[in-house]
């Protein structure tokens, strides 16, 4: 059984990783567990960031943590990082993925060399900070063909007009990675834009029944300049952006398992805690049915993400991978939260257990990077080499 997770990877995943990757991960455990976790409750239901979790989590170092220095950093300790963050919250994995998943794979996909070597120290140590924007207020899965934001030249300088929207962390980042049309040749670039440079406005998205703790924001970009020099060089067309996206959406799998994990051993603590008629709720042959099937799903999705972080460590990035990843692992946190909730009773709508923030939660997640239908499609293209897109 699983040493650092012993209730949830039932066939030893986590023992793959060497102790020197182990034990950044016990440190993030620690932090999540004293500093994370007390708040998450009551943020969520206030639809507010903990702002004073976000140094703690920082001060890690969990992109280059001190006991791999000196070595690469596997795919398989990059996901399990993903996985221990969204094991304690989907929100928080969420928020720590945009710079050190998104923001961070923009840079080094779509920067130059020279330009990924002068910012990569700065996103290290979160001194740069920054997040992903591509998803527009009418495009999202079709923003490959319908991006509308635009760019136009004009001597060193490129002028950005258009809205971006679910952008999670602009509020806090330093640059907002946006991609737009170039009006010349109509052909997508990249560009870190300064937050704060003028014609930048952030609006946050309220109402939001899922992912509450996440701040989310609609930005309006009214002319706004951008130097030649932060343009994303590397960028010169959407097949760019999709190299990005590529390298990206395996960690939303990863996030997916994590919050199974999390829902799975919620419902397990109330189980065995809950008396029912006289016994724990644990003693009963449906509640452990559910218990059974959940467990199954969160074993399954682990062995489905270690497979994807084999192929990756032998430098195999496939869209078909991680899609397929992505939308069948989605598919079974939907069912597993969907159970969490059910062994919790009428508890489970409350944000007492956090079986409830797990069930919500999930919503997002399924949707997010890729929805289920074009996950499928992309599944779909591969296996029968005829794509289905219009």
């Amino acid at each position: 059984m699983s040493e650092l997770y012993p209730l949830s990877d039932r066939y030893d995943v986590a023992d793959l990783l060497t102790e020197s990757e182990r034990a950044p991960l016990r440190r993030l455990r620690a932090v999540l567990e004293t500093a994370v976790a007390p708040l998450l409750a009551q943020h969520w239901e206030a639809g507010t960031f903990p702002a004073q979790i976000a140094a703690p989590l920082q001060e890690l170092r969990l992109m280059d943590p001190p006991e791999l220095r000196g070595s690469a950093i596997r795919p398989l300790f990059h996901g399990f990082r993903i996985f221990e963050l969204a094991r304690t919250d989907a929100s928080v994995a969420t928020w720590y993925t945009a710079q050190a998943g998104l923001f961070r794979t923009a840079c080094r996909v779509g920067g130059s060399a020279e330009q990924y070597a002068d910012w990569e120290p700065r996103i290290l140590d979160f001194s740069m900070t920054g997040v992903f924007s591509l998803t527009e207020p009418d495009h999202g899965s079709d923003i490959a063909g319908g991006l509308a934001t635009s760019a136009q030249r004009i001597g060193e300088e490129w002028v950005l007009s258009g809205e971006k929207r679910w952008i999670g962390g602009a509020f806090d980042a330093n640059y907002l990675a946006v991609f737009a049309r170039d009006s010349a040749d109509g052909q997508v670039k990249g560009f870190l834009v300064d937050r704060e440079a003028q014609g930048v406005r952030l609006e946050k998205i309220h109402g939001k029944t899922s992912l509450r703790i996440m701040q989310n924001a609609h930005i309006y970009l009214d002319a706004v300049r951008v130097p030649e020099a932060m343009r994303l060089h590397d960028v010169n067309s959407f097949k760019d952006v999709a190299a990005m996206l590529r390298a990206m959406r395996s960690d939303v799998a990863w996030i997916a398992t994590g919050l199974q994990a999390g829902a799975y051993e919620a419902a397990l603590r109330y189980a065995m805690a809950r008396q029912q008629f006289g016994r724990p709720l644990a003693s009963f042959q449906l509640i452990q049915d559910k218990l059974a099937r959940m467990l199954g799903n969160v074993t399954a999705s682990l062995q489905m993400v270690e497979g994807l972080a084999r192929l990756q460590q032998d430098g195999i990035f496939r869209d078909e991978d991680s899609s397929l990843a992505k939308l069948h692992i989605c598919d079974r946190m939907r069912e597993t939260v969907a159970l969490a909730r059910e062994v919790a009773g009428g508890n489970g709508i409350t944000l007492a257990s956090d079986v409830a923030r797990f069930h919500a939660d999930a919503e997002a997640v399924y949707s997010y990077e890729g929805t289920h239908e074009i996950n499928a499609l992309i599944v779909g293209r591969s296996a029968t080499g005829t794509s289905a897109f219009v």
